[in-house]
């Protein structure tokens, strides 16, 4: 399978520091999106620190003799063992520069990840950055946040559309990377399919845009994804940009000549 993608980010319209971070390993088909936060502006080394480790890892394990610091999950593939553990390393190194740096006490990052491995995608993801599959004009979130509001959803399945809107807590999220020595991630993975959009983003642009609304502008943009990524940011500052946004749109081909039209 042949992807190609396009990235942006911004800091919104009503803060000065972007916080947020995003990344590629195009070898491994791997995307990266991280949405710092923390005291002392330190948002942005948080999610800084925990890309540049996912990738450095990524980058050492092309080794297969190479050690991991976590043992295998004998229930996860090869694929997702070394997504989750790259992700438990990142937590790991920005727990560390929390506790060791008086300046950086507090600092934490959310982080979801997609990787392309065959016909499979996999989404990794700790906190409330999702990923999203399009698919015949039907969006799909394949990522469940990891907040407040999820957990109520849960333990009552009727609440409706307005009262999730007016949940005190719904931007408490209660996991992120560096907020404890270990972290659990999640991962999915999804049968990837010819003509797939795949979606990453920050809580900046989902807390501004409406998923159905997401998926037009995506769309929209047919195959100028550079488009579609600027569109989404101007629609999200449009609505407020109360947060920085990060926006990262991958589409599958299944060869490179439709890749390149």
């Amino acid at each position: 399978m042949k992807i190609r993608y396009a990235a942006k980010t911004d800091p919104g319209m009503k803060r000065q520091q972007n916080e947020d971070y995003y990344d590629t390993v195009e070898e491994e088909k791997l995307f990266i999106v991280a949405d710092g936060m923390g005291g002392h502006a330190k948002g942005e080394v948080a999610s800084k620190l925990a890309t540049e480790t996912i990738k450095e890892f990524f980058k050492r394990t092309r080794d297969e003799e190479a050690t991991w610091p976590y043992k295998m999950d004998r229930q996860l593939s090869y694929v997702e063992n070394r997504l989750v553990c790259s992700i438990k390393l990142a937590n790991w190194k920005v727990h560390e520069s929390a506790t060791k740096d008086p300046m950086c006490k507090g600092m934490g990052t959310t982080m979801v990840t997609c990787m392309i491995s065959g016909d499979k995608s996999y989404f990794s993801h700790v906190g409330d950055s999702r990923g999203y599959r399009i698919r015949d004009g039907v969006i799909k979130q394949m990522t469940r946040d990891h907040s407040l509001l999820e957990d109520y959803k849960e333990a009552k399945p009727d609440m409706t559309e307005e009262e999730q809107k007016n949940f005190p807590h719904k931007n408490v999220i209660t996991r992120a990377l560096g907020m404890r020595e270990s972290v659990q991630v999640d991962i999915r993975s999804d049968t990837l399919l010819p003509g797939d959009t795949i979606f990453l983003c920050c809580d900046g642009l989902t807390g501004m845009i409406d998923d159905h609304t997401i998926m037009k502008i995506a769309l929209a943009a047919g195959e100028d994804l550079e488009k579609g990524v600027a569109d989404l940011v101007d629609q999200a500052n449009k609505n407020g940009g109360v947060d920085n946004i990060t926006v990262i749109l991958l589409k599958a081909y299944k060869d490179d000549e439709d890749a390149k039209k």
